[in-house]
């Protein structure tokens, strides 16, 4: 119904280009918004680094072998659904900063079970988050 009318009203004007400007338009959000949501924020340095890109037979041992030739690694932790399987990413947690940059140098896109990996220092969890009862997060 909406359309018939913007067709009826773009008829009606002398431009012949006015229902093309009517449905044409890019987007609803200002440029410098969606730029602003979408840009990527500096994570300070920490410990913990995150790895994504993870093959879904890639197990948390498998991730203490290779990490722990760039420096002490205590713990690893492959994330898993409720089946048991791999979500494809993972934690580890170096003993220094340190050694957790050494390892994001030397293991950032590299190959790891037939997979190309990618490492960085790992977020924290926002407060609000936090308070949040696990059950609920998502």
């Amino acid at each position: 119904m909406a359309l018939r009318v913007a067709a009826a009203t773009a008829a009606a004007q002398p431009s012949s280009r006015g229902l093309w400007r009517l449905l044409s338009s890019r987007s609803a959000y200002p440029p410098s918004t969606t730029a602003a949501v979408f840009a990527r924020q500096a994570v300070e340095p920490k410990s913990s680094v995150f790895v994504s890109g993870l093959n879904k037979r890639t197990t948390s041992e498998r991730l203490l072998q290779e990490f722990s030739k760039f420096g002490e690694v205590v713990r690893t932790r492959v994330m898993i659904d409720r089946t048991g399987c791999s979500k494809g990413y993972g934690f580890v947690q170096y003993a220094t900063i340190e050694e957790a940059a050494k390892g994001i140098e030397n293991m950032n896109g590299k190959f790891l079970d037939g997979w190309v990996i990618f490492v960085e220092y790992a977020k924290s969890i926002p407060e609000s988050r936090q308070q949040c009862p696990r059950h609920l997060r998502q």
